[in-house]
C-alpha cells in the first residue's frame, strides 16, 4: 500500500498524463505554484462549478449572483483592513534555506500532540470494545490529560502572541517546543518577519501618472461594495445572499502541495445579509448546508470534520473550517464565518455613503450582518481528485488505475467506441456520437484494442463506454460499460440517452 506522499506524488503525475493539469509554463521550467488546467481538467472544474452555481444560486429564490472586477479601488483594501493585517508570520532555517508559516509550525505541533491523543483513545475503544466509555477515559487517563495540557499550555502562549504581534515571543515559542526544520531537521531559526500577501501594480497610461493598486487577495470585498446596488436591482429583502465564483491572487510566502496553495486561485463563495442579533442562527444553518453540499458529492462522510476556530480573524464572531482528508492530513476545504457587520460599516465610514438596509417590517435601518461561506475551487477539485483516485488488481491478474469521480461532475460522460474501424462501425459510432453530443459531453476513440480503449477510460473517469459492434448493425443494439463495476449490458440505440441520463442522476 503506497505511502500518503507517494500517493500524492501519483495523483500530481496522474493529473499531469491524462490532462487534468499542466504545471503553468512548463516549457520555461514553470512558474511556482501556478497551474493551468488542462482539457478535462477545466471540464471538471467547470462541472464543479455549475454544482455549486445551482446549489447556491438556482435552488435558492433569495440568493442571486455577481462578477465583480479584479481591479478594485485601492481605498477597498484599506477598509478591508487587508493593507494593514493582512499578513503571514515568516520564518527561515538557515541551514536548509527554507521558509515556514511561522503559525504553521506551531498547529502543526498542536495537531500531532492530538493525533497521539486521538490514537490512545482508538487503541483503548479497540481494546475494551463495547464496554468502552471513550468520555471518561479521554477525563481520566493521563496520558490524554498530560497531551490535553500540552495543547492547552501553548494556545494560551501562541495566540495571544500573535494578537500583539510578539514576533520575538512566536520564536522564543519554537525554540522553546523543540520544533525542527523538516528538512534539515535542525532548530537554526531566524526571526520571525510579517509578509504582506497582496500582489501590488500599477494603473495608469504613464509610469508618472499611475496610482498604485492590487490584485484582490479575495472575491469577498466586491460583493460588499456591491451591496446596495444589488440589493435595489434584484429588489432583495434580507435575509438574502450574493453568491460569486472568481480569481483571487495571493503573494504565498510558502507556495507548495499541488493545487492546495497557490498564488492565483479561484474562490466560490456567498455571503449572507442578515438582521443583527440572527447572525449565529443563520451561522448555525450555513455550516449544516455547506456540508450537506459537500456529502451530495458521494464523498463518505468520515473524509470531512468541522474544525472550529479559537483565534478569530478581525472581522469576525465565529468561524469554522469544512476540512478534507487530503493524502496530507485534513485541511481546510471551506470557510463558514460570522463577518459580523465589519465591512459594511467599514466602507460606509472609508467611502462615506451609507451601507445601510430599510428593513419594512421592523420599520428601521440598520447596517446588515454577515454570514459567508467561501470554498476554494481548486481545492474541491484537488478532493474530488484525490478521493477518486485508485489502484486496483483484478481477478485476472491484470492492474488498472481508475478515477471514480462522481458521475454528475465527470469531464466526459460517456465514451463512443467502435469495436472495429471497419465494416460500417466507425460511421454507425459516428451516428451515436451525434444523437449524444448535444446533451453530454462524449469522446469518440477508434485507435487501440477495445480493452486499451476500457482501461484509458477508466484512467480518464469516464462513467460510461459505449461500443459499437456488428450486432449494432444487425439490430441497433450496444453495449454500455460501467467504469466502476466493469458491467456490461446490452440496450437499444434509441435507450442510450434516457440510460445515461438516469445513471447520472442516481450517480448524484
Amino acid at each position: 500500500m503506497a505511502s500518503d506522499e507517494e500517493l500524492f506524488r501519483k495523483i500530481i503525475a496522474h493529473a499531469k498524463e491524462y490532462g487534468y493539469v499542466f504545471p503553468s509554463s512548463e516549457i520555461y521550467d514553470g512558474l511556482s505554484a501556478v497551474y493551468d488546467y488542462g482539457p478535462f481538467g477545466v471540464e471538471l472544474k467547470n462541472n464543479i462549478k455549475e454544482y455549486w452555481w445551482k446549489s447556491m444560486v438556482q435552488y435558492h429564490e433569495n440568493i442571486v449572483g455577481l462578477d465583480s472586477a479584479i481591479f478594485i479601488h485601492p481605498t477597498v483594501w484599506k477598509a478591508s483592513g487587508h493593507v494593514d493585517a493582512f499578513n503571514d508570520p515568516m520564518i527561515d532555517n538557515k541551514d536548509s534555506k527554507k521558509r515556514y508559516r511561522a503559525d504553521m509550525l506551531v498547529e502543526d505541533y498542536m495537531l500531532k500532540i492530538e493525533e497521539k491523543i486521538e490514537k490512545e483513545v482508538t487503541k483503548a475503544g479497540n481494546r475494551f470494545g463495547e464496554s468502552f466509555d471513550e468520555k471518561m477515559f479521554r477525563e481520566t487517563n493521563s496520558r490524554v490529560q498530560e497531551n490535553l495540557k500540552k495543547v492547552a499550555e501553548v494556545k494560551q502562549r501562541f495566540y495571544p502572541a500573535l494578537d500583539r504581534n510578539d514576533l520575538a515571543d512566536v520564536k522564543l515559542l519554537i525554540e522553546e517546543l523543540g520544533i525542527v526544520c523538516p528538512v534539515s531537521g535542525s532548530r537554526n531559526w531566524t526571526d520571525v518577519r510579517q509578509f504582506n500577501l497582496m500582489f501590488s501594480t500599477q494603473m495608469g497610461s504613464v509610469n508618472e501618472d499611475a496610482s498604485d493598486i492590487y490584485l484582490r487577495p479575495e472575491t469577498a470585498q466586491g460583493i460588499f461594495v456591491n451591496f446596495l446596488n444589488v440589493q435595489k436591482s434584484a429588489r432583495m429583502k434580507i435575509p438574502f445572499g450574493i453568491a460569486q465564483i472568481g480569481k483571487a491572487f495571493r503573494n504565498e510566502i510558502v507556495a507548495r502541495q499541488f493545487l492546495f496553495r497557490m498564488r492565483e486561485f479561484e474562490q466560490m463563495e456567498m455571503q449572507y445579509f442578515v438582521r443583527p442579533g440572527e447572525e449565529m442562527k443563520w451561522y448555525a444553518y450555513w455550516k449544516e448546508e455547506r456540508m450537506k453540499w459537500h456529502l451530495s458529492l458521494g464523498i463518505p462522510a468520515e473524509k470531512y470534520r468541522f474544525h472550529d476556530h479559537e483565534k478569530l480573524a478581525h472581522y469576525a464572531n465565529a468561524a469554522s473550517d469544512i476540512e478534507f482528508k487530503f493524502p496530507i492530513g485534513f485541511k481546510e476545504l471551506e470557510g463558514i464565518h460570522s463577518r459580523t457587520d465589519f465591512d459594511l460599516r467599514a466602507h460606509q465610514e472609508y467611502s462615506g455613503k451609507k451601507m445601510q438596509y430599510f428593513d419594512h417590517e421592523l420599520n428601521e435601518s440598520y447596517v446588515p450582518y454577515v454570514v459567508e461561506t467561501s470554498i476554494g475551487l481548486d481545492r474541491t477539485f484537488l478532493a474530488v481528485l484525490s478521493q477518486s483516485y485508485r489502484e486496483e488488481r483484478l481477478d485476472d491478474g491484470s492492474e488498472r488505475v481508475v478515477l471514480s469521480i462522481p458521475a454528475r461532475l465527470a469531464p466526459i460522460k460517456v465514451a463512443i467506441l467502435p469495436l472495429v474501424k471497419k465494416d460500417g462501425l466507425p460511421e454507425k459510432a459516428r451516428e451515436v456520437m451525434d444523437s449524444l453530443k448535444y446533451d453530454f459531453r462524449c469522446f469518440y476513440e477508434e485507435k487501440d484494442t477495445i480493452g486499451r480503449r476500457y482501461r484509458r477510460m477508466d484512467a480518464l473517469g469516464t462513467p460510461f463506454c459505449i461500443t459499437i459492434d456488428y450486432q449494432t448493425i444487425q439490430d441497433n443494439s450496444v453495449t454500455i460499460r460501467d467504469r466502476d463495476t466493469m458491467l456490461q449490458e446490452r440496450i437499444s440505440v434509441y435507450e442510450i440517452g434516457e440510460v445515461i441520463k438516469e445513471k447520472v442522476e442516481v450517480a448524484r
